[in-house]
């Protein structure tokens, strides 16, 4: 038994049923049941309207998003799935602020759920830095769902990692 660097910190019970799901060769079949199809966010620009869309919906007074990409240069084994940087410059006697976020390019070809739970965990850091209880109960707030998305993701990657993709890739993506 190969041991799940996603799921680590997850239940033992949690993650001996993902276990029993790869074993089985199963665990694709449920991702795809609950996760039929990836969606249509392949543009930066497409990228940057969906994120600034969920920022006005729920974190209109927090500041404005600079930047937004899909980054082949962040590395989902190393634990970061999206990056928010917070880049501060003096311009004459002002200090100006812009704030970027980046999505691994491996959420270019997922389902919309993950790509909203990884941009509302960045949004979050618009207003907590840290990973604390606001935190999370603001995610909660912007994706109510937002836990259970997070371990799904988590089965997604392993699933990638371990047995390859759920969507057939296309050529040129």
């Amino acid at each position: 038994m190969q041991p799940l660097k996603y799921l680590q910190g997850y239940p033992t019970h949690l993650t001996d049923q993902v276990q029993q799901l790869i074993d089985n060769d199963t665990l694709k079949t449920l991702l795809l049941k609950r996760y039929p199809t990836p969606h249509n966010i392949k543009t930066e620009k497409a990228l940057y309207d969906y994120v600034v869309e969920l920022k006005n919906a729920y974190l209109k007074k927090s500041a404005p998003i600079s930047k937004v990409a899909y980054d082949n240069k962040i590395n989902v084994i190393n634990h970061a799935l999206g990056l928010h940087t917070f880049i501060s410059r003096v311009h004459g006697s002002k200090l100006k602020a812009k704030h970027e976020i980046r999505i691994a390019s491996v959420f270019k070809s997922a389902p919309l759920e993950f790509l909203r739970m990884i941009v509302v965990h960045e949004l979050a850091h618009l207003r907590e830095k840290e990973h604390n209880k606001a935190f999370y109960a603001l995610c909660c707030h912007m994706e109510p769902r937002y836990h259970q998305l997070e371990f799904d993701m988590r089965m997604y990657l392993t699933q990638i990692e371990l047995l390859g993709p759920i969507y057939s890739q296309p050529k040129n993506d």
